[in-house]
């Protein structure tokens, strides 16, 4: 039981560093700040009146759409967000949009819409202007152009606009989540969204944290000869078994920590970011799962002899669990789609992606069951083969082994 030993003075000399205790607290903060802050800051309302040209073809829109506008989006002091500036047609159609060019780089207008005379038939309207990236400008426009070009067809026609409008009210819809005992529980978008992405964020985070640290302990043990020390104490098996234990229970302990911050906070708020239930699967899930990666930082870890191999190790294993991040929206609008139920089943992706969907929407118990299943075995696997590769390679010094000879290590007795 030599490797409990291990585990212990593993454990207590880093939960005692400056280092954990200010991530303890700090991390949570950087965090939120990241889910929370990206979001405010892309809801902000503008601070003053946009400048925004209009060449106006049909000479019929330019009036409503500023009225329209004025009467739809105000800043918060309640003066129109937009201002409109009409520039007529002088000469031909190019010399004005070589006119308006200029304007937009002269910061006297923000951009301008081109709308041709065949809007009505075609729909089509152009926008120009130094920064296209401004996504509310385009779908606010966008939206109140089509309306005022619908009402024009409208009137064309011998309907009343007006009348129309008031009969097709916006419709504000309130999102109910239903569990699996048809309970009813009020639940938004981002709500839902960020409790996933807290705790996808918080195990990549612990994963790349703790995997630095488990590597940099076998690097330095072995570039200052301590791990010869070691294992006359101690065998491999029980090292390996004792670094990987010892850093998954700080792992561990700063998951819980941060998962009661968040229960309570849910708890305090009466909101569902987190329940108990999501919790204690996620913290399941995250157990295995620091295994594997502790397992497979282990393999990869053990032959490297600089910080500079430890880091690039760190990075790529690392990156597997940034490939879920990147589907976090998908997996957020479809969490049952064939394609995220399957990836799920594979071990080194299973953590990520079952931590996304189970608070979007609960997987079937069987599913649930399955790929913890799945990945207890292959944690162990690789606990096994890590550990075949460490009994070797924490000796090795000098030229780094090919894969021929690790897979050869693997199958010695």
């Amino acid at each position: 039981m030599k490797f409990l030993g291990v585990a212990k003075w593993e454990f207590i000399e880093k939960v005692k560093s400056k280092a954990f205790i200010i991530s303890l607290v700090l991390m949570p903060i950087i965090i939120v700040a990241f889910s929370v802050i990206p979001g405010l800051l892309a809801t902000k309302p503008d601070e003053h009146s946009i400048t925004i040209g209009v060449i106006d073809e049909t000479n019929d829109i330019f009036e409503s759409l500023a009225a329209r506008l004025s009467e739809k989006y105000k800043l918060p002091d309640k003066r129109p967000n937009y201002a409109l500036r009409r520039i007529p047609v002088e000469g031909d159609l190019a010399t004005t949009k070589q006119i308006a060019n200029l304007m937009t780089a002269n910061d006297e207008i923000q951009g301008y819409f081109h709308i041709p005379v065949t809007v009505y038939d075609s729909g089509k309207v152009e926008y120009r202007a130094q920064n296209v990236g401004n996504i509310r400008i385009q779908e606010r426009f966008s939206r109140t152009i089509e309306e005022v070009v619908v009402g024009k067809r409208l009137s064309s026609r011998g309907y009343d606009p007006k009348l129309i409008r008031n009969l097709m009210t916006d419709v504000d819809i309130k999102s109910i989540k239903i569990n699996d005992k048809g309970e009813e529980k009020e639940s938004g978008f981002l709500e839902t969204f960020f409790s996933a992405y807290i705790v996808i964020m918080m195990l990549l985070f612990l994963v790349m944290t703790s995997g630095q640290l488990l590597i940099r302990s076998v690097v330095e043990e072995k570039s200052n000869r301590v791990i010869e020390i070691l294992l006359s104490s101690c065998s491999a098996r029980d090292l390996m078994t004792g670094k990987i234990l010892g850093l998954g229970s700080l792992g561990i302990v700063q998951m819980m920590v941060w998962g009661l911050i968040g229960l309570s906070v849910s708890l305090q708020t009466k909101g569902a970011l987190f329940t108990p239930e999501h919790m204690l699967l996620s913290l399941i899930y995250f157990a295995l799962g620091y295994l594997l990666y502790s397992a497979i930082f282990v393999a990869a870890g053990s032959p490297v002899t600089t910080e500079q191999e430890a880091q690039q190790i760190t990075t790529y294993v690392s990156l597997f669990l940034v490939f879920p991040i990147v589907l976090a929206m998908p997996v957020m609008q479809n969490p049952g789609s064939i394609v995220f139920r399957v990836l799920s089943f594979i071990p080194i992706l299973t953590p990520a992606f079952m931590v996304m969907r189970i608070p979007i929407q609960m997987p079937p118990l069987w599913e649930i069951l399955s790929t913890i299943g799945i990945l207890f075995v292959s944690s162990v696997a690789m606990m096994w083969v890590a550990g075949k590769i460490f009994r070797t390679a924490i000796l090795v010094t000098g030229k780094r082994p090919t894969l021929p000879e690790l897979i050869r290590w693997v199958r010695e007795p």
